[in-house]
């Protein structure tokens, strides 16, 4: 190469990282695959069998999209990726799963200023075992160079899944009704909502850092911080084939109220009461930490429910049954009841319309049980 000659590689894209970090991620993407996924990795796209709708009378497909946000951070921090792999299948599913459908596969995209390969390799094995706990398949994806526009160090992820159910088993405001009971899934942790605001409060000049260890966490902040998101899509698939589920709400971006408020029908309330859970130390944490206000934790944070479940009070007994088979901590936490003239609820509905949600009383304390019969 002359003085004057200007390269891929002299522009900062090495074809051959990527290539390598390909290589690395084979064998991962390769143990996700369902029997239907048609050909082998690497072409220009991911194809997938779906003859399996032809037993359906209206099959409607599914897709959603995400990201894992700021909790990227604290990964390049520790130098540790696979687990925001992990997060990112579940946003994705898990929003999937709500309407009812069953998650089919998943692609990612994933932007870097310079390609490690094996940090790539290390984030992609992350989602491929995502995709394998979700029982879907990770189909293909992308990673993209940007040099110039991050620092070599920086990437950021994202992720598209698609998913498919009859029309006649769709979840949602129109099957709930009056007398629905309300059960509360335990969450992980933070999953991955509301970093912005907890790295705020615990990382930086003066605060308490990734490497503290908190008694009342079990370990340093660093590791409670980068727990992965629970997957719920299987939990919630074996819901719905052994008890009577009306709706569920994947709670993210906004908290509680107005996430459980968009699966609600306009003409109804729901009153979830505190008292049955304890939210997880993390929680009490950064509220004590930042001092920050119930309401805004509440808008911002899941405090220890990641799931609802919207189910027919007859069958309420059979889905705890199906959660506590599956080892998932879960709880009867409120009611659905006719919605009083005026009533907003503690936060508009996520997305607008939607029902109405209070909650109501003070969190269980430490002496008291984290769920009720």
């Amino acid at each position: 190469m002359t003085q004057n000659e200007a390269t891929y590689a002299a522009a900062g894209v090495n074809v051959e990282s990527g290539e390598r970090a390909v290589e690395l991620m084979r064998a991962s993407i390769a143990a996700s695959t369902r029997p239907e996924v048609v050909g082998d990795f690497g072409g220009f796209a991911g194809l997938f069998d779906i003859s399996a709708a032809k037993t359906m009378k209206r099959p409607l497909l599914a897709t959603s999209t995400d990201g894992v946000g700021t909790k990227i951070a604290v990964a390049r921090a520790l130098d540790i990726h696979h687990t925001v792999g992990l997060d990112l299948v579940a946003m994705v599913v898990d929003d999937l799963v709500v309407c009812g459908a069953e998650p089919l596969f998943m692609t990612d995209y994933i932007a870097v200023g310079s390609v490690n390969p094996e940090r790539v390799a290390s984030i992609v094995a992350g989602i491929a075992q995502g995709c394998e706990l979700a029982g879907c398949s990770l189909v293909g994806g992308e990673t993209a160079e940007h040099p110039g526009l991050m620092a070599p160090d920086e990437y950021d992820i994202a992720g598209a899944g698609t998913g498919i159910v009859d029309a006649d088993n769709l979840l949602g405001p129109d099957r709930v009704q009056v007398g629905d009971v309300v059960i509360a899934m335990g969450s992980s942790g933070l999953h991955s909502n509301g970093y912005s605001l907890a790295r705020h409060v615990l990382l930086g000049d003066g605060k308490l850092g990734l490497d503290a260890e908190v008694e009342s966490l079990g370990r340093t902040v660093g590791e409670e911080l980068l727990e992965p998101t629970h997957i719920y899509a299987r939990d919630c698939l074996e819901m719905i084939k052994q008890s009577n589920v009306h709706a569920f709400s994947h709670v993210t971006g906004g908290g509680i109220a107005a996430n459980l408020a968009r699966v609600l029908p306009a003409h109804v309330s729901v009153d979830v009461y505190r008292q049955t859970w304890q939210p997880a130390p993390i929680f009490e944490l950064i509220q004590r930490e930042g001092s920050v206000p119930l309401a805004d934790a509440e808008r911002t944070f899941n405090m220890g429910v990641g799931m609802f479940a919207v189910v027919d009070a007859s069958s309420v007994d059979q889905a705890l049954a199906v959660l506590a088979g599956r080892n998932l901590d879960a709880w009867v936490c409120g009611t659905v009841r006719d919605r009083n003239d005026g009533e907003a609820g503690d936060s508009p509905a996520k997305g607008g319309g939607g029902g109405a949600v209070f909650l109501t009383g003070d969190y269980a304390d430490s002496s008291s049980s984290s769920s009720s019969e």
